[in-house]
């Protein structure tokens, strides 16, 4: 009785087993048919998946349109696959933290600690290191990481190599401790260490700062991630990793989801992009410089003095691609050029002001294009990054401003507005800069 009987488990093995063998038997006669000894060659009938002839076809009859659609749905699971293929995991999702974390920053998410703890982290390409709000933080959002928690988390002393590249650090016990300014906020830090992964790479003792205190608005609730040239920033802990060289495209931001990218490492990077030298700065040594020679609007090429877009070394003049700046800010004279021109060239609209945008219009326009002349590039705005809108969709304005009237006078802002669906390379050791339309929103 017992050797006759089957329990459900085994029935469904047999069944699974009989399936297996049928379907070995099929394929194999099949191979069989199709083979060619002849010679040293061998020949194989190769046929589609949803033919007649093929095991796996469909068992109920479907149309034309449907497995066109079937297929199509499919290729764009394999060109994913693919793209991370080409990629080696080191595709990082970004998006606009306005309507996640209600920040301005572009943010992605950062793996810290082991175990891991997931933290929104704002990436800011002009600034080198990384501070993260900790469990007992004064000042800072409700979301902070537990450093009881992760077992690789390491308090660095004053001894520490990596203290000596902190700026004015203070050694008054046995922990290197800063105090640093972000924006309008001040900012006091424990430098420590722990592991950090942004995509399938975990990046062991990077050196970052714990917040212990926090004052102000401009800190990134959930902390920050400089990508400058700096010693503490990702690109030089990561060099053997990712040798220096990142991209990202920036989706809109108003876009709520992670639809940006940011690329790790030469390998996936555009084969063919336009790109400009990076220039070195001293005396802003994180700040990616590229030379901007002139500037057209329409077919104009703008007349602007040659010392608005002249690279200084010595002032820190000059021209910056920014992702922590919203809005593109251009030195007065080339800014007032500029507008004039646009103004111009839009015609007898009038002409009105909202916050700091100077050029506002409460009735459709169609604007002309703007193009920043770099050296070995041009790159043309399409309107989506030249015009900002109002929520009622009433107004719009030109989507830049003049440099404000202090220290940064001198610098111009190529700003992350400006830069969205945009492919941006940095590629530090072969010091050049690229640019490339994408479609990331």
């Amino acid at each position: 009785m017992t050797s006759q009987s089957l329990n459900p488990q085994s029935s469904f093995s047999f069944a699974t087993m009989k399936v297996y063998l049928f379907s070995l038997a099929f394929l194999f006669c099949s191979l069989a048919q199709g083979l060619s000894t002849k010679g040293l060659g061998t020949t194989v009938k190769v046929f589609h998946v949803y033919s007649s002839q093929s095991p796996f076809r469909p068992s109920k009859p479907i149309s034309w349109e449907e497995s066109v659609l079937q297929m199509m749905a499919k290729d764009q699971a394999r060109l994913q696959f693919l793209s991370s293929l080409v990629a080696k995991k080191s595709v990082v999702p970004i998006a606009s933290g306005r309507g996640i974390i209600q920040s301005p920053s572009y943010i992605v998410k950062a793996k810290v600690g082991t175990p891991p703890q997931t933290l929104l982290m704002a990436l800011d390409n002009s600034y080198d290191a990384a501070w993260i709000p900790c469990k007992g933080c004064v000042g800072c959002s409700s979301t902070v990481f537990n450093t009881v928690k992760s077992t690789t988390f390491k308090t660095l002393g004053c001894g520490a190599p990596k203290c000596k590249q902190v700026p004015n650090p203070i050694c008054g016990g046995s922990t290197c401790t800063w105090n640093t300014t972000y924006g309008s906020s001040t900012i006091l830090s424990n430098l420590t260490r722990d592991t950090i992964a942004l995509s399938m790479d975990p990046v062991p003792n990077y050196a970052f700062g714990c917040i212990q205190k926090a004052t102000g608005s401009s800190v990134p609730p959930q902390g920050l991630l400089g990508f400058g040239r700096g010693p503490l920033s990702f690109l030089s802990q990561t060099q053997n990793l990712y040798k220096s060289t990142f991209s990202y495209c920036l989706p809109s931001f108003r876009t709520l989801n992670f639809s940006g990218s940011v690329r790790l490492g030469p390998v996936g990077q555009p084969p063919r992009i336009k790109t400009t030298p990076l220039l070195k700065n001293p005396r802003r040594s994180s700040l990616y410089y590229v030379n901007l020679n002139g500037i057209r609007v329409g077919r104009k090429i703008v007349d602007i003095p040659r010392s608005a877009l002249a690279f200084n070394p010595t002032t820190g003049a000059g021209t910056i691609f920014d992702s922590g700046t919203v809005f593109t800010r251009l030195v007065a004279p080339a800014y007032i050029a500029v507008r004039n021109e646009f103004r111009k060239r839009v015609g007898n609209a009038t002409v009105s002001s909202l916050g700091g945008f100077d050029t506002c219009y409460s009735v459709p326009i169609v604007p002309p294009t703007i193009t920043f002349m770099f050296s070995g590039m041009n790159v043309t705005m399409p309107p989506e990054n030249l015009l900002i809108h109002s929520t009622a969709g009433v107004t719009s304005c030109l989507a830049m401003a003049a440099a404000p009237d202090n220290v940064n006078s001198v610098l111009n802002v190529i700003a992350s507005m400006q830069q969205q669906n945009h492919r941006i390379l940095f590629d530090v050791p072969n010091s050049r800069l690229g640019v490339a339309r994408e479609q990331c929103s």
